[in-house]
Order: C-alpha cells, then sequence, then structure tokens
C-alpha cells in the first residue's frame, strides 16, 4: 500500500490536523515507511504463539474485597482541622 500526496492532505483534513504545504512531501514518506513496516510485521509467522499483555510471565496479586476501617482512624484523622473521636468535623451545609 502507497500514499500519496492527496491522501496525506485528506488525512490531514480528517483529522483536523493544519498541515503546511512544505510538510506534505516529508509526510508522504513517512507514512508510506510506516505503512511498509507494517507490511513486514504482517510477513511474520505468529502459528502457534498466544497472545500476551506482558512480556514477563506474571500472575496479578489479588486481596481479598473486604472492608475495614484500615486498623489506625487516629492516624487518619490526625491532621484534621477539626475532629472528634475517630470522626472529622465538618461544617453544617444544610440551611
Amino acid at each position: 500500500m502507497s500514499v500519496d500526496q492527496a491522501t496525506v492532505r485528506r488525512v490531514a483534513k480528517l483529522a483536523r490536523i493544519k498541515l503546511k504545504e512544505e510538510n506534505v512531501a516529508r509526510l508522504e514518506g513517512e507514512l508510506n515507511s510506516i505503512l511498509h513496516w507494517i507490511e513486514q510485521l504482517n510477513e511474520v509467522d505468529v502459528t502457534g504463539v498466544e497472545p500476551m499483555t506482558s512480556v514477563v510471565s506474571v500472575k496479578m496479586k489479588m486481596r481479598k474485597d473486604l472492608v475495614t476501617d484500615g486498623s489506625y482512624p487516629g492516624e487518619v484523622v490526625a491532621n484534621a482541622p477539626a475532629k472528634e473521636d475517630d470522626y472529622f468535623l465538618v461544617p453544617k451545609v444544610i440551611e
């Protein structure tokens, strides 16, 4: 597949990218080299290769989904401007 200058202008218009006329030829070459590289990738035989999400086989660490108080409520409210016991005090917002 090959891209010509008219296609470069059309893609720029569709992408709403302001394109100077002197950059069209350079972008044509860059897009063609990208498409050539993709064509090379399509030639690689990947039969029997499983898709992967990482280059290293890692199992995701899981933890139990438990609701807790954090076990340190005093430290949580330590820097609060106003507190009572282990709770934040906030100004009344309903009038």
